[in-house]
């Protein structure tokens, strides 16, 4: 399950379903679903479908606003994503994604793992 970190922006528009593809450089990783982190907040969504080749193939009018909700024309889009990639010319994957909503979140799992642990121990010296 490939993992990507995020900056807050791009998080906030996959929460709020404004971005709907996620364009990372490289070829694409495998796995049914994707873990989107951006510091302590993850998020889990499914793959439906993915494309790639170069980022004027797959970023393209009918799809650049899912990409970069911000973007007002192609032209920007491209800038912004250059922004983060800088010039390369290689291998891009676009990832479309839709949000999975019962996503069970470790942390929470843990912590409550060692309140039960350290409840037990009281409860049982406790007698």
């Amino acid at each position: 399950m490939p993992l990507f970190f995020t900056k807050k922006e791009v998080f906030k528009w996959l929460v709020q379903g404004q971005k709907t593809v996620d364009v990372r450089k490289g070829n694409p990783l495998f796995g049914e679903f994707a873990v989107f982190q951006s510091g302590p907040q993850s998020l889990k969504f499914r793959i439906v479908k993915r494309e790639s080749g170069k980022l004027e193939d797959i970023l393209r009018l009918d799809n650049f606003k899912i990409v970069i909700p911000s973007a007002a024309n192609l032209g920007d889009a491209i800038d912004y994503l250059h922004g983060i990639y800088g010039v390369y010319d290689g291998v891009f994957t676009a990832y479309y994604v839709e949000l999975v909503k019962f996503f069970f979140n470790c942390e929470k799992y843990v912590l409550f793992s060692v309140l039960c642990f350290l409840w037990f121990i009281i409860i049982r010296f406790s007698y």
